[in-house]
């Protein structure tokens, strides 16, 4: 968005495409195991900022990987910045630990060195901005296997316009409380939550230890580690809350920021928990991990409907 005109921080972003959310999905599995997630896909992030920043975002795929690198050489050339879909596993400069074969990651391509044939890439997992051959991030790019990427790129079709703050900011609040608490889906939001913690108490914790330690440390896995992100998205929208309150005046707003922050410190607190046992710190209690998601519900619950009520004051 910066690169198209409009100046827009992160947390920002973030907030406008009513992004936070808590998903249980076991029908999808990552690495054998049901995929957790504290915030929406990206594409729906994407879509999510059309309407209010008035612009409208290309995607294009492709069948063939030298198409969809030279549409890709094509949109830098003319000073496009492209958003790109790979795998994290063909990735060279992500360190090995994180590696592991996930389709849906998401970047950003600035340029390219014509000399080298390097591409310049900024990736949310890294502090600053690296290089990547051709043949690497096509391998990226075109990985096969759940949620291929088949080469998606996206980029705006016009430039972004600055928002409505007053009309923009309370309708992204509200949307994002119906997600959490009025989705009809019973493992999306708050019902979400509740359901992992029904999860975690029908672990075999005495019958198959082993089992119940490789399912626990997936979810937070899922949690600490991966772009989901638990508490780490939930300090990225108090952030939102917090720049909302100055932008409409609106100083309630800051309060319920720093609820929200209290509720990603327990997040964390729970992974921590969970990562005690995983290594024999503490004994394997699934369900005390249980009891500690369902504090968690409460808490995002009563902070939810708190905050729709507060996006409702005019």
């Amino acid at each position: 968005m910066r690169h198209y005109g409009l100046p827009l921080s992160e947390p920002m972003a973030f907030g406008l495409s009513s992004a936070l959310t808590f998903a249980f999905l076991p029908f999808i599995k990552i690495s054998g195991q049901p995929l957790a997630s504290y915030r929406m896909p990206p594409r729906a992030i994407i879509r999510g900022l059309q309407k209010p920043l008035r612009f409208s975002m290309r995607t294009e795929t492709f069948r063939r990987p030298e198409a969809g690198m030279a549409r890709l050489d094509e949109l830098l050339d003319a000073g496009h910045v492209a958003g790109l879909q790979v795998s994290v596993f063909w990735l060279p400069f992500i360190p090995p630990d994180f590696r592991f074969h996930f389709n849906a990651h998401n970047l950003l391509a600035y340029g390219r060195d014509a000399a080298s044939g390097e591409y310049l890439l900024s990736d949310p997992v890294l502090e600053e901005p690296v290089r990547c051959a051709s043949a690497d991030l096509a391998r990226a790019r075109f990985a096969r296997g759940l949620l291929a990427p088949k080469g998606l790129l996206y980029y705006p079709a016009n430039a972004p316009q600055e928002p409505a703050w007053e009309q923009a900011i309370p309708a992204a609040i509200k949307k994002t409380a119906w997600i959490m608490l009025r989705t009809p889906l019973p493992f999306i939001g708050v019902k979400g939550i509740n359901r992992v913690a029904r999860a975690f108490e029908r672990l075999p914790a005495a019958a198959d230890p082993q089992a119940t330690k490789l399912y626990i440390g997936h979810l937070i896995r899922m949690q600490e580690e991966i772009g989901t992100g638990g508490g780490g998205f939930r300090f990225m929208y108090a952030a939102f809350l917090e720049e909302a309150a100055s932008r409409i005046n609106r100083p309630d707003l800051t309060e319920l920021a720093a609820e929200l922050v209290d509720i990603g410190d327990l997040w964390r607190e729970f992974a921590l928990a969970a990562a005690r046992m995983i290594r024999d710190r503490d004994p394997l209690d699934p369900g005390r991990l249980a009891t500690l998601l369902r504090t968690q519900a409460a808490r995002e619950k009563a902070f939810f409907i708190a905050l729709d009520k507060a996006a409702r004051i005019s």
